[in-house]
């Protein structure tokens, strides 16, 4: 289903969550869970982080435009940033109101494979956001036939920072239980560049970004509580 190597650990876990899932439909969600409520992405994310400027809508892998993105995202943001004598930087965000365990948020090890891309280097990546808070992300290295990108990622589920599929299961599966509808938020941060070294290009964009929003859309992109930072 995707380029990650599962584990036989793993893929049982996976498939005694979505039996969780199907149990948790039982407690019938009574409450949607939305931090972005009414406030759109292309307001909340500034035009400027840091040297990088917002210059570009296209030039992103995105997934296809069918109707499972339709259902699944109510925003969908797209941006590429330049800086003099910096890489540019291309930044996605999607928005999801609702994970129900039936519908959930792509990882872009789906949609980079569907583009022609080859996946490599794949690891979890923390970002340290100051006070010793790290945020916990994905990186990967996707190549094609004309085109080699450094990726890095996370989600953020409810309250949760899933790294994996499983983890991801798990975090709707807890919520659902709850009584819960969680709303999901991919950002995806990328370069293109054939050196993986380039890693730290994103980790400063990603730092700047969540530095530079308000508060509210700082819990948007990496939740609350343990990763608040000065307000901006």
């Amino acid at each position: 289903m995707m380029a990650e190597n599962y584990s036989r650990r793993e893929i049982v876990i996976g498939a005694s969550l979505i039996a969780t899932v199907g149990a948790a439909e039982a407690f019938v969600p009574r409450s949607n869970m939305n931090v972005l409520g009414t406030a759109k992405l292309d307001q909340a994310i500034p035009p400027n982080v840091g040297p990088w400027t917002f210059i570009s809508k296209s030039g992103l892998v995105v997934p296809p435009a069918d109707q499972l993105r339709d259902q699944l995202y109510a925003q969908f943001l797209t941006r590429v940033y330049a800086a003099d004598d910096l890489p540019p930087i291309m930044l996605l965000i999607a928005q999801s109101p609702g994970q129900d365990g039936v519908l959930q948020i792509h990882r872009p090890e789906v949609c980079y494979p569907a583009g022609g891309y080859t996946l490599t280097n794949f690891k979890v990546h923390t970002i340290p956001l100051g006070a010793k808070r790290l945020l916990p992300t994905r990186f990967f290295t996707a190549v094609s036939a004309d085109r080699t990108e450094q990726v890095l990622y996370w989600t953020r589920i409810g309250s949760a920072l899933p790294t994996t599929w499983v983890e991801q299961k798990l975090a709707v599966a807890k919520a659902n239980l709850k009584g819960d509808i969680p709303d999901a938020v991919l950002t995806r941060i990328s370069t293109v560049s054939a050196d993986p070294r380039a890693i730290t290009f994103l980790d400063h964009f990603a730092r700047v970004l969540i530095e530079s929003v308000r508060p509210k859309i700082r819990s948007v992109l990496i939740g609350q509580s343990s990763f608040d930072l000065p307000a901006t």
